[in-house]
């Protein structure tokens, strides 16, 4: 785990897939094709608070959604690249827009679509639920499936790792 903590100690990105990581995997459509996703509210404000400290987040999905495009408005998430089946490009562009290194970026996947990122990131994560292929490529696999505070454990792993979590905690004490 020294190791994880030490590329976590490195990181001024964190991206991650939507399908099966900020949410459970599943697709609902109603009658006339409209998409609904459910998001965990402790990761979207693990990724508020996250941003605070001064690393970014993105999201890089293989499909459009709406809910996708209205919920990272709201937390504020600038880089979101939707129905990008191949992420390389995306992840390219957002490292050179940040003027940042590939190892300074950390992935969060589930499924066969993310191996590109995970292999090119400096830290590569899985969700517990995760693919069992996606597992063994990754550098840690959380304890919390995807969708179901997944991505608040990692938020909170980056943040100890680089020394912010401390001060966050404290200013909700006050």
């Amino acid at each position: 785990m020294e190791q994880i903590t030490q590329k976590a100690k490195q990181l001024k990105l964190l991206i991650l897939d939507v399908d099966g990581v900020l949410t459970d995997g599943r697709l609902f459509f109603d009658a006339n094709g409209n998409e609904y996703k459910s998001f965990h509210a402790r990761d979207g404000h693990g990724i508020k608070l996250l941003r605070q400290t001064g690393v970014e987040v993105a999201v890089i999905s293989g499909r459009k959604s709406q809910s996708v495009a209205l919920r990272m408005k709201a937390l504020g998430v600038e880089y979101v690249y939707q129905g990008h089946e191949n992420k390389v490009a995306a992840f390219n562009e957002i490292i050179q827009a940040m003027a940042i290194k590939p190892e300074q970026a950390a992935h969060m996947g589930d499924d066969l679509l993310d191996l590109p990122l995970m292999v090119r990131a400096g830290l590569s994560i899985a969700v517990n639920d995760a693919n069992e292929s996606v597992k063994e490529y990754a550098d840690w696999c959380t304890k919390t499936a995807g969708g179901l505070g997944a991505v608040r454990e990692v938020c909170d792993f980056v943040m100890k790792a680089q020394g912010t979590f401390d001060s966050v905690l404290k200013s909700y004490m006050q």
